[in-house]
């Protein structure tokens, strides 16, 4: 587990823009088992590619006139409980981390994985949210 200090700034890169942290697998459970509509699911992590190109490509693909009805995120290495309950919900997809999911009611629609953000720009990142956004939302 890493230090909850040296987390927290990461963290509220997403929460500071409106995403819903969850922190076990209760939150996780009451927000994605019975989910009418669409989610993005952020996992979220201290890596290189979360901060340089992950979180960055969340907040620009946030502010596209067509976007899911919620955000979420969990931590990884940080909130072991919720990642496992979150990512209990990406059927087909190996554990990664940062990832993302667009869920809709409760199916993922459209996922990347750490291969499609690791050496991505957040622009880059963010024109794959925003075209799953525009198909999916």
């Amino acid at each position: 587990m890493y230090d909850p200090n040296l987390v927290q700034p990461m963290r509220e890169e997403l929460t500071a823009l409106g995403v819903e942290e969850l922190k076990n697998a209760d939150e996780v459970a009451a927000n994605l088992q019975d989910l009418s509509g669409t989610a993005l699911v952020i996992v979220n992590s201290v890596c290189g590619c979360a901060a340089g190109g992950a979180r960055p490509g969340v907040a620009m693909a946030m502010s596209h006139s067509k976007k899911p009805d919620k955000f979420f995120t969990v931590f990884a290495g940080q909130d072991k409980e919720a990642t496992d309950a979150a990512r209990s919900f990406f059927v087909g997809y190996p554990p990664s981390s940062p990832s993302m999911a667009l869920l809709k009611d409760g199916q993922v629609a459209f996922m990347l994985e750490r291969k499609d953000i690791e050496g991505f720009s957040p622009q880059q990142i963010a024109a794959k949210l925003t075209a799953a956004f525009e198909e999916h939302c």
